[in-house]
């Protein structure tokens, strides 16, 4: 029996405290803490939604560009949005809902990942060999670091840029202030989607369905975690005491960070992207058309 049938539990029973409605295509999810803000990125309709939690409906949505792919990120007062036909990666200011800048930029792939510090903005490009670093003052594309085949996706925490490559089992990481790679670390199987939290990074491993927890502070893997999920797609974010994974047909894994333990899975219709923040899980399904607002406490 799997170790995990204990903790297996159907979707139905997850504690969904409202369902939205996004039709089209919705997929990669971003919080806003500053303007109270839920943003979704939407492929078919070429747009991001902006969610209004204090009612659970969509605010506005705002056109920018065709097929927004490859996440969401929050920082210097904007939302980070790549467009992978298009070929950019455009800024919409978080105040005003305006586009207010496109740069150039040949997006690694539609399933990874954008990332944002103090620093800069951070995209994988130039299909998966090399990070570009966006200048958020100017704009501009301030530098290309070179990167191991594969990485498509960026994750900043501790001071660093953490990036994936699915095709070589590795996470770099990038010391951001001074752009320059400063390790490399073997994880699980074709890692795609990491987060930062807990003193650590934690890669979704689409190769074996595990994820691997790398100390940021040794730079070793201490833990590999299994979920018993293999596959495309997916999603891996930090918050509310929890990492917590999200893949189709599981849309919810909770793993406590505490003893490296799976402490709940939900099985069942949906799942593919989430964040954590303003006190709720936001689960985003794009086969269902919806986005879950989850209390975690109660999980």
């Amino acid at each position: 029996m799997s170790n995990l049938a204990a903790v297996r539990h159907p979707v139905s029973s997850l504690p969904v405290s409202a369902k939205i409605p996004i039709p089209g295509f919705p997929d990669w999810v971003g919080i806003d803490e500053v303007h109270n803000a839920v943003w979704i990125s939407n492929r078919d309709r070429n747009n991001i939604a902006r969610i209004e939690p204090a009612t659970n409906t969509v605010a506005i949505e705002v056109a920018v560009g065709q097929g927004p792919c490859s996440g969401l990120a929050m920082g210097h007062g904007s939302v980070w949005v790549p467009c992978c036909p298009d070929r950019e990666v455009v800024r919409v200011d978080q105040a005003s809902n305006l586009v207010s800048a496109r740069i150039a930029i040949s997006i690694g792939s539609s399933e990874g990942g954008i990332a944002s510090d103090d620093h800069a903005v951070w995209m994988p490009a130039d299909g998966g060999t090399k990070l570009v670093r966006i200048d958020p003052v100017q704009n501009i594309v301030a530098a290309r670091l070179t990167m191991p085949a594969g990485s498509f996706t960026a994750a900043t925490g501790f001071g660093a840029v953490w990036v994936s490559s699915s095709a070589k089992n590795l996470v770099t990481r990038v010391d951001a202030a001074a752009n320059n790679v400063a390790a490399t670390i073997p994880v699980g199987s074709k890692p795609r989607f990491l987060a930062t939290g807990f003193g650590a990074v934690w890669t979704l491993n689409q190769g074996d369905g595990t994820v691997s927890r790398i100390d940021a502070a040794s730079n070793k893997v201490v833990a590999t975690i299994a979920l018993e999920t293999p596959g495309d797609g997916g999603d891996i974010a930090t918050g509310a005491g929890a990492v917590w994974v999200t893949n189709l047909g599981t849309p919810l894994s909770r793993i406590d960070p505490a003893t490296n333990q799976v402490t709940a899975q939900f099985v069942g219709a949906g799942g593919d992207a989430l964040r954590v923040g303003l006190g709720a899980i936001w689960l985003c399904s794009f086969g269902l058309q919806q986005v879950w607002r989850i209390d975690p406490s109660k999980i």
